[in-house]
């Protein structure tokens, strides 16, 4: 005569299954959320680092000198406050810097910041030099442009031409069901 139901011993095993598994799901859902957090600092630590470069390509253009030396500060994004050291030094190669920008959640992490950005910068600010050759650049890439295009016209009639014929001969979705 047999019942319904579990024995026992069946009930144990299963307890001691979800007592084994349960905290380890947990363990892993809490390495997860911490991961997350800490992508989070990172990407947000990368944008206040890349801020300050162009904050300092911007202040450059502007004085018509490149920053030399060290500086620091706090700078707030997302509601939060970060610390940021910048150093730029003068490369082996004439009219380059190479700026280092650290950035760290507290200002003890500066030994182990979230994010570290490396730029080299030209001390060339010339602007005119550049936008001279830039319009010149423009113009040419203009004129070219214009033969590309003629001669899109010219394939785009040849592919026409064969997509009627070969419609001719295929079924269509339409015909397909008759």
């Amino acid at each position: 005569m047999r019942r319904n139901g579990f024995t026992l011993v069946e009930v144990m095993v299963a307890l001691a299954v979800v007592a084994i598994a349960l905290p380890a799901l947990l363990v892993a859902l809490y390495q997860q959320v911490d991961s997350t957090a800490y992508l989070r600092d990172k990407s947000i630590a990368h944008m206040v680092a890349a801020n300050k470069l162009v904050e300092l390509r911007i202040l450059s253009k502007a004085r018509q000198n490149l920053f030399t030396g060290t500086d620091s500060g706090v700078a707030q994004m997302a509601e939060r406050d970060w610390y940021w050291w910048l150093e730029s030094q003068p490369t082996e190669v004439e009219q380059f810097s190479r700026v280092k920008i650290i950035v760290a959640r507290t200002e003890e992490l500066q030994e182990q910041p979230l994010y570290t950005l490396v730029a080299f910068l030209s001390s060339d600010l010339r602007v005119e030099a550049v936008l001279e050759d830039a319009g010149e650049g423009a113009e040419d890439a203009g004129e070219g442009a214009e033969d590309a295009g003629e001669g899109a016209e010219d394939a785009g009639e040849g592919a026409g031409d064969a997509g009627e014929s070969a419609g001719d001969d295929c079924e269509g979705p339409e015909d397909a069901g008759e």
